[in-house]
């Protein structure tokens, strides 16, 4: 078990669906790496940008991204974690792998597809949420809009550290803040998110705001808005300590999802 997590943001400006130049350009962002990390968050749909176009971009459940993040994990040593669009099963999926260093993984299915965008006439939604164990931390990775569903991501689990990889638009950037503050507060847990920059095929535009809030909802990372790395370290022991001192957790309302 480890007493601390040392996280590597990276938030980039996407080529528009082009999973080649998307690969290259990561792999040239993460040979600047200076220091050690145990885990690279990339934003959602990393390949891509988040598209419609599923029927033309979709890879197999062990593609060419998800080599390419085993490579990746390999080199550096680390978990590398991102989501990629699959088809499985005759099924499209926003999929999450959590690759870890000796190559095998965890993987998600984006259970809140987005309806404003059509997302759920394209995209099948996940069933099920998923606990990663990885170095002693307990990590629960999801995606883009299951930000906005609080009971989806409530901690009864007792894990660690929350995590959203995302492409969250501009014109919305008021509610990625609010709500990735929020589910820190509320989980009494570590809460990271990774959001692009640039615009996208759409002319959406994004302006990033990937940040990492600890317990107490206090930002620990820099704010920034342009493309950006950063390695933040995190404290096994700053979780024990608040959660025993405040025991909020404690008090938490009783459920299970259907």
């Amino acid at each position: 078990m480890s007493e601390k997590l040392s996280v590597t943001l990276l938030q980039k400006e996407l080529h528009w669906e082009n999973p080649e130049a998307n690969r290259t350009m990561f792999s040239k962002a993460l040979a600047s790496l200076q220091e050690q990390t145990d885990l690279i968050i990339l934003p959602e749909m990393f390949p891509t940008g988040f598209s419609m176009h599923a029927e033309a971009l979709a890879e197999p459940t062990e593609g060419p991204s998800m080599k390419w993040m085993q490579q990746q994990a390999k080199e550096f040593n680390c978990a590398v974690t991102g989501s990629v669009i699959v088809e499985d099963d005759g099924n499209f999926y926003n999929r999450l792998y959590f690759v870890f260093p000796d190559g095998s993984f965890s993987t998600y299915d984006k259970k809140h597809t987005f309806t404003l965008a059509g997302e759920h006439k394209v995209y099948s939604a996940g069933e099920k949420r998923v606990i990663v164990n990885y170095k002693g931390w307990k990590i629960c990775p999801l995606v883009c809009y299951d930000l906005r569903f609080p009971v989806w991501a409530r901690n009864t689990d007792d894990y660690d550290l929350l995590l959203y990889v995302a492409n969250w638009p501009a014109k919305r950037v008021v509610a990625w803040d609010a709500l990735l503050k929020a589910r820190a507060i509320e989980n009494m847990s570590y809460c990271i998110g990774v959001n692009r920059v640039g615009k996208d095929g759409n002319d959406h535009e994004y302006v990033g705001h990937s940040a990492v809030y600890d317990v107490l909802g206090e930002r620990i990372s820099k704010n920034w808005e342009g493309e950006f790395i950063e390695t933040v370290t995190l404290q096994k022991q700053h979780i024990a300590t608040l959660r025993d001192q405040l025991r909020f957790l404690q008090d938490r309302d009783a459920f299970h999802l259907d």
